[in-house]
């Protein structure tokens, strides 16, 4: 059975999640899918998974690799439409990216793109792809000269997450957010050696270039950008929800520097931070619900007890939706900020449980880092 025909074992009978991650690993591979084992298809059902996980435009692309049957036209319609919209903001948005680099650079100012559209370029349609925010990269120097730089440019400023160095911005009108470091937040263990990543970045210039129109932009070097994109997961699988967009990104980064990465070091640097056992996790469920050619998931163990923590991954993430989309936040506008903070604090407790039958001993081991940044957050009023 081809990719993009397997059954999914981790989603009980739904019919329409089959479908639509048959569609997903269509989309993310550029590959054949059927759609009639699936019996009759609610694609309304598909359009609103495809929102929920922000991967409304792979669902568009495995839709034109469909090969057993005729989608209907109105259905079509729909997902070309909201695709044509991507494509636009796409568009602006590295616009945006390339004239603000340009800008910063000409004020003395080193940044690097983390995240986003710089992992789009690893995609067959980087247009395709549902873009975010613009997240910018800096050393403790060019932090402070960004903020002072882009502060008088913004149109709305976030309080800064003075402990993890993070500032959030809106301009014309991005989200634009800079990070003075790229802490999970999950141990100290972990930060320590993002710490550690982070000086090979800046002081030893290991960087590659998207040429981004006429706009050089600089992003980590690929071995320490698949650190940063799956350290990111993690902080979102623990501590709030976490999509198929972020994981699809992975995998394609994954997939485009196969033959370049330097496995001894991933393998150095994932031990030493004690996420062996979630990357392998996290590796089932991209080969076993994405598509991902177990050849190209590096450190990959074919087990049966991974498999088993993919199923268990898939139910959160479909649970949750990307950012925690399907949850219910309309308490931030009914409580005051103490009694916010209270309600999210019960639901990251609340994920830890669930995630204890998934990773004990870490769901055990990150729970005080989490108590703690969380209580300072608030007593900043972060």
């Amino acid at each position: 059975m081809g990719d993009c025909e397997r059954k999914i074992i981790g989603v009980g009978k739904n019919k329409n999640q089959e479908a639509f991650f048959a569609l997903l690993r269509a989309g993310l591979w550029e590959k054949e899918c059927q759609l009639l084992q699936y019996s009759s298809v609610d694609f309304e059902a598909l359009r609103q998974l495809a929102e929920e996980q922000s991967v409304m435009g792979l669902i568009a692309a495995g839709l034109e690799h469909v090969t057993d049957m005729k989608v209907p036209k109105a259905d079509v319609l729909q997902f070309i439409g909201q695709t044509l919209q991507m494509e636009q903001r796409n568009t602006a948005m590295n616009y945006f990216i390339g004239v603000l680099v340009d800008k910063m650079k000409d004020a003395g100012i080193r940044t690097l793109l983390v995240k986003g559209q710089g992992i789009a370029q690893c995609y067959e349609r980087p247009l395709w792809r549902s873009c975010g925010d613009v997240d910018f990269f800096l050393d403790s120097e060019n932090y402070e000269k960004a903020k002072a730089f882009l502060i008088p440019l913004a149109a709305e400023v976030e309080p800064e997450g003075v402990a993890e160095k993070h500032q959030g911005l809106t301009i014309d009108p991005w989200v634009v957010e800079l990070h003075g470091t790229l802490h999970s937040g999950l141990s100290s263990r972990i930060d320590r050696q993002l710490d550690a990543v982070m000086g090979t970045v800046f002081s030893e210039g290991n960087v590659r270039i998207w040429e981004n129109s006429q706009a050089q932009v600089e992003i980590p070097r690929v071995d320490e950008d698949v650190l940063y994109v799956f350290t990111h997961i993690m902080q979102h699988f623990y501590k709030g929800g976490i999509g198929l967009r972020q994981i699809c990104d992975w995998c394609r980064l994954l997939w485009t520097y196969r033959d370049s990465l330097d496995l001894g070091l991933l393998e150095t640097r994932l031990s030493k931070m004690r996420l062996m056992s979630e990357w392998r996790a996290f590796g089932a469920f991209a080969i076993d619900y994405l598509g991902m050619p177990s050849e190209a998931m590096p450190l990959f163990e074919n087990s049966a007890r991974w498999h088993r923590k993919a199923n268990q991954i898939c139910s959160f993430v479909i649970k949750v939706g990307n950012f925690g989309h399907n949850r219910d936040m309309s308490y931030f506008g009914k409580h005051p900020y103490l009694v916010r903070k209270a309600i999210s604090f019960g639901r990251r407790t609340g994920d830890l449980v669930g995630h204890f039958s998934i990773f004990p001993l870490d769901s055990i081991r990150f729970f005080p880092s989490i108590v703690f940044n969380g209580l300072r957050s608030a007593t900043r009023g972060e």
